[in-house]
């Protein structure tokens, strides 16, 4: 655009301009403008079939506001458009046309390739933190067993093990005054806290948080419920309900943390930044799927 600030009046060099996003298309041409509204943001399906889409035309040359829809008095040129936008779709390889929306947030469902993609365990560390969703092993819609190696001293041990997500959607795996902890935060409306029981003695345990999903709660097998049971080197010290789950997403910026929650926290009671790392030695958290 350097251009034009010597030459405010020059034409225009970029004469084409295609758009798509979750099936609603678009396409600009020298002073010419042909759209269609598959589904807004914030409507659940898609108003039509891709291919029954109510296309607009507007001459935005005349027309800047885009007042005046063109499409039944000028039929020629929006057929001329459609054309167009097909064309570019395909140089651009803007096909096929995906019109799923928050599913696609999830690789298994929306079938890209993932770093992650059939692996059922995990093992992170102390400083493994910032882990964006599509490079953390995939905990939704699931059982699954996390398991952390400690060791600790006195009975004010606090803080994270393991956290993915924060104050809008996630789950925490942490410790309280020496007893472990489970929350699942769903989606900052709802918070499922299960309590341990029993404090861990000096020395070293291993703590371990058993989710059992019920997948006839969710909708479509997906965003179910279900239990989470927490152990002390074997022994059950607490239990409780989690009366539901994300789907598809955590969150777009928390990540998934382990020894600390560095993001928004996931539950208020442990604290922001790094007043909720974990205080006693922390070895390894390992998950498995199942």
């Amino acid at each position: 655009m350097a251009y034009s600030f010597d030459a405010p009046e020059a034409a225009d060099r970029h004469k084409t301009q295609y758009f798509e996003i979750a099936g609603n298309r678009a396409v600009y041409h020298d002073g010419w403008f042909a759209g269609t509204v598959h589904k807004a943001p914030w409507e659940a399906q898609p108003r039509h079939p891709l291919t029954d889409d109510s296309w607009e035309l507007y001459h935005v040359d005349e027309d800047f506001s885009m007042s005046r829809n063109l499409a039944a008095a000028n039929p020629e040129k929006l057929k001329e458009l459609k054309a167009l936008f097909t064309q570019q779709a395909i140089e651009h390889k803007v096909l096929p046309i995906d019109d799923r929306t928050i599913e696609r947030f999830d690789p298994k469902v929306a079938g890209r390739p993932d770093l992650m993609d059939g692996r059922t365990k995990l093992t992170v560390y102390p400083g493994m933190v910032y882990m964006a969703e599509n490079a953390f092993i995939n905990v939704k819609n699931t059982s699954l067993d996390m398991q952390a190696e400690v060791e600790v001293q006195g009975d004010k041990n606090h803080g994270v093990l393991l956290s993915q997500g924060g104050r809008f959607g996630g789950w925490a795996f942490w410790v309280d005054h020496g007893r472990p902890m489970y929350t699942y935060n769903f989606l900052g409306l709802e918070v499922f806290r299960v309590d341990g029981k029993e404090a861990m003695s000096d020395g070293k345990h291993t703590l371990k948080v058993a989710f059992d999903y019920d997948a006839k709660t969710g909708a479509g097998n997906r965003g179910g419920g279900g239990v989470a049971t927490l152990f002390i080197d074997g022994k059950k010290v607490g239990e409780g309900p989690v009366g539901k789950t994300h789907a598809n997403v955590f969150s777009l910026d928390d990540t998934a943390d382990t020894g600390i929650d560095t993001g928004t926290p996931v539950d208020e009671a442990y604290g922001e930044g790094r007043k909720n790392a974990f205080s006693g030695k922390l070895k390894q958290v390992s998950i498995e799927l199942r």
